[in-house]
């Protein structure tokens, strides 16, 4: 039985970091677990342009110390995008990518996409320069059912994307159902998903269980546990299409526990061994590092980390709370036991 594991130091593909004291503090709990980080975009001011994510480049390296953790960038998808700005994205060796939005879907989305018509002249011309598209793919139309959204822009938008620019990588941010997992397995080799602890480890039951949970609470919301199975399987399949992107997104324990929750799962604190968890108690603690440390870095051509960590199987106690500032951040399973351990 293992009881220690040693992996090339992995990747979050998909990441939240906010700004000013949140930033401060979070940012350390992703940099001891993870090589880098795919920064997302989404501040209430949203990073729209190269020189704004420079900036927050720099904000960000401020407070890792000697740490040699590398954030890596993403610009906020917007119709002032031309050809000049998406040639500085692809010349960046910090900027990866452009995170698109549906308007109103998410956490500071208001300035999303509302419509994709203005969108196709983007795609064609990131997909000419080789820039990789990450999408938050969930309609926003209040008469769809918060449960199928996934699965509506998928049949809506997600297919024709894909058929229309075939060449353009497109990452399925956050999958979180069966047909998100097929649509990704059946695609081509451009089509690619981040999958998140929390849909790993739970499902809708757990949003609800003996009341409403708000610390469970994310978008895409947790669907039934079928959908769950699914991604365990996508997860475990050891297809290089899914990897490890956390969607960690902390914020204070009053915005969500409130009468207008806000959406998000704070993960980064214990990321690598929720995820450990989930491989071992599925007999695959094997597939860990390739799924963590090496199909993202291949997807986003980039080298795989020279770094290693080692994983030990010996409880490890989250805590209730994480305090900022005069805020707590209610971090993934608080309060509970778990069975690896991050080696210092």
């Amino acid at each position: 039985m293992t009881e220690e594991l040693i992996i090339t130091k992995p990747d979050d593909m998909h990441l939240h970091l906010r700004e000013g004291e949140t930033l401060k503090h979070v940012v350390m709990h992703t940099a001891k677990q993870f090589a880098r980080a795919i920064v997302m975009p989404n501040l209430e001011n949203p990073v729209t342009t190269v020189t704004m994510a420079n900036r927050y480049c720099q904000e960000i390296k401020k407070h890792i110390g000697d740490s040699l953790f590398n954030p890596l960038m993403t610009l906020y998808f917007n119709d002032s995008l031309d050809s000049d700005e998406l040639k500085k994205v692809r010349d960046s060796d910090n900027i990866i990518g452009i995170k698109l939005y549906p308007a109103g879907v998410t956490t500071n989305s208001k300035d999303g996409v509302s419509d994709f018509k203005n969108c196709l002249p983007i795609f064609k011309m990131m997909e000419e320069f080789d820039i990789p598209l990450l999408i938050h793919c969930e309609v926003s139309d209040k008469n769809v059912d918060i449960f199928d959204r996934e699965k509506v822009f998928i049949d809506k938008y997600l297919i024709n994307f894909h058929k229309y620019f075939p060449s353009l990588r497109i990452i399925f941010e956050h999958i979180s159902t069966k047909e998100a997992a097929q649509f990704v397995l059946e695609s081509g080799p451009t089509i690619a998903a981040t999958i998140t602890p929390q849909h790993l480890l739970l499902n809708r039951n757990d949003l609800f269980s003996g009341g409403i949970r708000p610390h469970h609470y994310c978008l895409p919301v947790l669907k039934r546990s079928a959908h769950q199975t699914a991604i365990v399987d996508a997860a475990l399949s050891g297809s290089p299409k899914f990897f490890l992107g956390t969607d960690s997104a902390p914020h204070p324990k009053n915005q969500k526990e409130s009468s207008c929750g806000c959406a998000g799962i704070y993960s980064a604190l214990s990321a690598i061994e929720l995820y450990a968890e989930v491989f071992y108690k599925n007999n695959a603690i094997n597939l860990l590092e390739n799924f963590s440390s090496k199909y993202g870095a291949s997807f986003y051509n980039l080298p795989i980390n020279s770094s290693k960590i080692k994983l030990v199987k010996k409880p490890l106690h989250i805590p209730e709370s994480i305090q900022i500032g005069k805020d707590q951040i209610i971090p993934l399973f608080a309060g509970k036991t778990i069975n690896w351990h991050l080696s210092s």
